[in-house]
């Protein structure tokens, strides 16, 4: 089946517009129709996949439409354009085309003939905003889309990932940081009906709240102060494949509400517009929060906890797995010796042991960072014991409290807690945050708060 999409269809002949809308509709396509080229201006202040509109109308033309949308928005804003022109305006078709029109209809067309052009223009779109994503994301590295562990668990949890890929489910996946939600997510993607279309990813706790509505549903130009032109949200990205929300238990209760009803309607409003978007999406959430706690305490809507938690995928903390410690330092041995280019072949014994040893409270990412960071600074063919640095004394026990005045020791433990998340993720203030269960807004509020660098 072809993609569909949201059309703009301009022509001042109310009957052949009719008939042509009717025809796109029954494609599945969104189309808005519009008899002259002053209004279709004010409605592409919208976002459309594609613009087909007629040269000769009263008023503008729809070549004048064309240069005016041309000189106001970067052609990555731009809808794909089509112009409908009859013999003695072929002319004007060929400048549209210069100025970046995709193709143009010469009048008298078979409705066919406009179907496969607008399909092709549809896909076209399609194919400009998704590569603008993936450029965006390049520099990202996610392994080979699976799940390194022979635990009993983590097999569970493969097997689980490739039943749900096959349905299109909403999924649920929790887990401390650092246990591979992400991974997890991508698995169930790349095996699914949709793999040839993106995964887009969302983290709801790095994102700033006052953006994180247009990040997620996209904006109008002038719907905010310095919205200057159309962009398209995440989950319009998303449409036809699957969309990741990292960190969902962070989601402002304000917009719990529209990510529900796009759970339950699949469509939404994006800032600013005065039309409805549908999406056909996956949404795969994952939280290193208990929810449900989070719904006790008031801070997330349960009708959204129980439309996401469809499918619940639990991940273990690698403390409650050690057996997967060894397969998981081979892998990440191999895998960050290719890219150093260190001969480095494998690791002396005891540093299993030595490793096995550690709780790791943050999960695989830290057993990577930690074997990623040894091979860096080994000189030798094996990795030994004295490349290990997390292998260290147990942590001394924790001091005593540091009076009986309540609120003294409340400042205390949030200075506590704050320094050592940081002393754990080596500085890095996003897994800082993420150990502690807060977002990075509130984190940075402690750090002020407490002069903490």
């Amino acid at each position: 089946m072809s993609a569909t999409g949201s059309i703009l269809l301009v022509d001042d002949e109310e009957k052949l517009l009719k008939t042509l809308g009717r025809a796109l509709r029954g494609e599945g396509h969104r189309v808005v129709e519009s008899a002259n080229a002053r209004e279709a201006k004010r409605l592409l202040a919208d976002s459309f996949d594609v613009l087909i509109v007629d040269n000769l109308m009263p008023g503008p033309t729809g070549l004048e439409l064309i240069r005016d949308l041309v000189a106001g928005s970067p052609e990555q804003e731009r809808p794909q354009i089509i112009m409908m022109t009859a013999h003695a305006t072929v002319a004007d078709a060929i400048e549209a085309m210069k100025l970046g029109a995709l193709d143009f209809l010469q009048k008298p067309f078979e409705v066919e003939h406009l179907i496969v052009t607008v399909a092709r223009a549809v896909e076209h779109q399609r194919l400009r905003t998704h590569h603008r994503y993936l450029l965006s994301e390049r520099d990202e590295e996610f392994s080979h889309y699976g799940i390194v562990g022979r635990s009993r668990s983590m097999q569970e949890i493969i097997h689980r990932a490739e039943r749900v890929a096959e349905t299109k489910s909403t999924v649920l996946i929790t887990g401390e940081t650092g246990t591979g939600k992400e991974l997890v997510a991508r698995a169930i993607h790349d095996r699914s009906a949709q793999r040839h279309m993106p995964l887009i990813k969302v983290n709801c706790a790095a994102i700033p709240e006052t953006l994180l509505e247009s990040e997620l549903f996209g904006h109008v130009r002038g719907a905010f102060t310095g919205a200057t032109t159309n962009k398209k949200g995440r989950f319009t990205l998303a449409n036809g494949g699957s969309i990741f929300l990292d960190e969902i238990g962070n989601l402002p209760q304000a917009l719990q509400a529209k990510l529900l009803r796009v759970l339950q309607e699949r469509e939404f409003e994006p800032l600013g517009a005065e039309r409805t978007e549908r999406v056909d999406v996956r949404v795969i959430a994952a939280t290193n929060r208990e929810l449900r706690q989070l719904v006790v305490d008031g801070q997330f809507q349960s009708d959204l906890f129980y439309r996401l938690n469809v499918i619940p995928v639990h991940i273990p903390p690698l403390r409650e797995r050690r057996e997967d410690i060894p397969v998981l330092v081979d892998h990440f041995v191999r895998k960050h010796a290719q890219r150093t280019g260190k001969p480095i072949e494998a690791v002396e014994d005891g540093v299993l042991a030595a490793l096995q040893q550690y709780d790791w409270p943050g999960n695989a990412r830290e057993l990577e960072n930690t074997i990623e960071r040894a091979v860096v600074l080994s000189t030798g063919r094996k990795l030994a014991v004295r490349d290990i640095s997390v292998v260290a004394p147990p942590l001394t026990q924790t001091p005593a409290l540091p009076s009986l005045r309540l609120h003294q020791n409340l400042e205390w433990a949030e200075r506590e807690t704050v320094r050592r998340a940081l002393d754990q993720s080596r500085g890095v203030k996003k897994d800082a945050a993420e150990l502690m269960g807060i977002s990075q807004r509130a984190l940075s509020y402690y750090l002020a708060k407490y002069r903490i660098e």
